[in-house]
């Protein structure tokens, strides 16, 4: 069967431009995240082979969570000075290897991964590179997750969620909504952690039931503070499920297939990628597999 690997751009482009500290080209351009970027996206590649391959960027923010949370995600910094030149420089890349991207204005690239997931799943096996928690609600037998901070490679299934949240995939978005995420700038309960949140999804099953017998909460203080939180819970469910986007399905687009190497080429020598290019061979010569 096929396997798609849907990668979270942003993410790994900061992922890649933090891990190198200091990189630039013979012109004296920063190069660390673009140089780190296109080392991971080969380790990806290697681990999951798969016959289908795509980046997502980010558009921003979504107008509907905004408008239910106007603070989400405010308290993240602006990007880099250094980083967002680099931007580019990896979309160049990856039309140069042949590798399709996407970006949409006003499209956040989780619900677009979401919905490409989702369709995808209907034909193929999928695998989402991040580490973001949100997509652990999309795990299935045709959904799994690579995630780079799980350093045994493991391509996570339902056995991994559990471990990690202490509840089942389709729980995810439910024990988010209770506990927050201070990532996205989304409050929580009061008092309400990852084992508590857990505890009480174990007990109740969802968000919906919980609220329905909160009489059934042992804890005086937790039940009036799931009582005063109940409006913004039923909130954050909005907000951390991933809806469905415009997606158009275009296998043909996202096929594994051989990069322009004379591109390539242009573009590590304009970097300094000396590895690289070495790894591309001379022009004429039967060219070594890179990425």
């Amino acid at each position: 069967m096929s396997r798609l690997l849907i990668v979270d751009g942003h993410a790994y482009a900061y992922r890649a431009f933090h891990a190198i500290r200091e990189l630039r080209s013979p012109g004296g351009q920063p190069t660390n995240a673009i140089y780190g970027f296109v080392k991971m996206l080969e380790k990806m590649r290697a681990a999951v082979v798969p016959t289908h391959l795509l980046v997502a960027w980010d558009g921003g923010l979504s107008g509907d969570r905004l408008a239910a949370l106007p603070d989400y995600k405010a308290q993240r910094p602006e990007m880099p000075a250094d980083l967002r030149p680099q931007l580019d420089g990896i979309v160049d890349f990856l039309a140069a290897a042949g590798i399709a991207s996407y970006r949409a204005d006003g499209v956040e690239a989780d619900d677009y991964i979401a919905t490409l997931a989702r369709l995808a799943a209907e034909h193929w096996h999928v695998v989402i590179a991040s580490s973001d928690k949100d997509f652990m609600q999309l795990v299935s037998p045709r959904i799994g997750l690579l995630n780079p901070n799980d350093k045994t490679g493991a391509i996570w299934g339902r056995e991994q969620v559990l471990a990690k949240t202490g509840v089942e995939p389709e729980q995810v978005a439910d024990w988010l909504a209770l506990m927050g995420d201070a990532v996205d700038n989304i409050p929580g309960v009061p008092g309400v952690g990852p084992k508590t949140a857990a505890e009480l999804l174990k007990q109740f099953g969802s968000v919906e039931k919980l609220l329905a017998r909160l009489d059934e909460v042992k804890s005086d203080k937790l039940r009036q503070a799931l009582r005063d939180s109940a409006a913004a819970v039923l909130r954050n469910q909005q907000l951390v499920r991933l809806p469905a986007v415009p997606c158009a399905w275009a296998p043909e687009k996202m096929a594994v297939r051989s990069g322009d190497h004379a591109a390539l080429r242009r573009l590590f020598a304009g970097w300094g990628f000396k590895g690289l290019l070495a790894a591309l061979g001379e022009p004429g010569e039967r060219q070594a597999e890179l990425i």
